[in-house]
């Protein structure tokens, strides 16, 4: 399955922490399951004096923590070397071998897990299925469009707000500190969440009555990725959390509060001015350049979610 092994000036690389982060992963990735390249990697860990302190200082922690349990069955430790963390464990680095992750499929669905649990996919149902109901139920028609065109945007922020950071995810800690975890394990749970509201969204959309001259059912995804980009970068700044709230609560004051303060219990008039928002080249045009601008600072800021959050 693996062509390649670890050699010994890389496992010095690595050891010394001057790897790219790609070449630093699939380095970790190989001696999951290569014992010869874990012990190789492990030697040159143990060799630098500042990593030997740090392991004995571990090892000495699980030696005290099995006496004081008391356990008559342990099994005795070398006192002269530190098994090789991989072969011995299944981890390196945080990063542990996870039962039914041997495909890239699923090593991806345990990433994106957090992100499609919890309320916010019976929420994103609830739009979907609400919105066919307003139209065909309760004979608002040809307004339910521009109804959930203007709250589509939102609904991914929501799914990015419940799957990553401290405050919502309970494995925050473990999976930050790991090769794959900060941007990328973020932008993993992101990309699950725009998979998931993509097409029920805009399906929905597109079963629902058209509006006349109005934006049509696919009119909310540069504006929603846009938004969630700016939320991501955002929250390079004060915290994933604070970030989506931020955008979140700008978009309520500046397109939903003031169309639907004006005629509270009319739906209809106060969606499609709220629909300009979709409309025309122009318009989309300014969403999209939003984007690859947000897109741009998020790759600029990348390094700031190797660090766990703070807010």
């Amino acid at each position: 399955m693996t062509h390649w092994h670890v050699g010994g000036e890389l496992a010095d690389r690595y050891a010394a922490g001057s790897v790219a982060e790609t070449d630093a992963w699939s380095l970790e990735k190989h001696v999951e399951t290569c014992v010869g390249c874990a012990a190789r990697v492990s030697a040159a860990v143990r060799a630098r004096q500042e990593a030997a302190a740090l392991l004995d200082e571990v090892r000495a922690g699980v030696l005290a923590a099995v006496a004081a349990e008391g356990t008559p069955q342990s099994r005795p430790v070398r006192s002269n070397r530190v098994r090789p963390l991989a072969s011995a464990t299944g981890v390196l680095n945080g990063r542990a071998r996870l039962p039914g992750s041997a495909t890239r499929t699923g090593r991806l669905l345990w990433a994106a897990g957090p992100a499609l649990r919890g309320a916010w996919l019976p929420a994103l149902v609830l739009v979907a299925v609400g919105a066919l109901a307003l139209a065909y139920g309760a004979g608002l028609g040809a307004a339910t469009r521009p109804l959930l065109l203007v709250i589509a945007p939102v609904l991914p922020l929501a799914g990015v707000f419940v799957s990553y950071g401290r405050h919502t995810d309970p494995m925050h800690e473990i999976s930050a500190a790991t090769p794959s975890g900060g941007l990328r394990l973020l932008l993993t749970r992101t990309a699950a969440v725009l998979g998931v509201s993509i097409p029920a969204l805009t399906l929905a959309g597109a079963a629902l009555p058209p509006s006349a001259a109005g934006p049509g059912p696919a009119a909310w995804l540069l504006p929603g990725l846009a938004m969630t980009l700016a939320a991501l970068a955002l929250g390079s700044y004060v915290g994933c959390r604070t970030g989506v709230s931020s955008v979140a609560v700008a978009w309520a004051a500046a397109v939903l509060l003031p169309a639907f303060a004006a005629s509270p219990l009319e739906i209809g008039e106060p969606a499609a001015e709220a629909a300009k928002y979709f409309a025309g080249p122009a318009v989309q045009g300014g969403w999209a350049a939003g984007a690859l601008v947000c897109a741009a600072l998020l790759a600029a800021r990348r390094r700031s979610f190797d660090h766990l959050e703070t807010l």
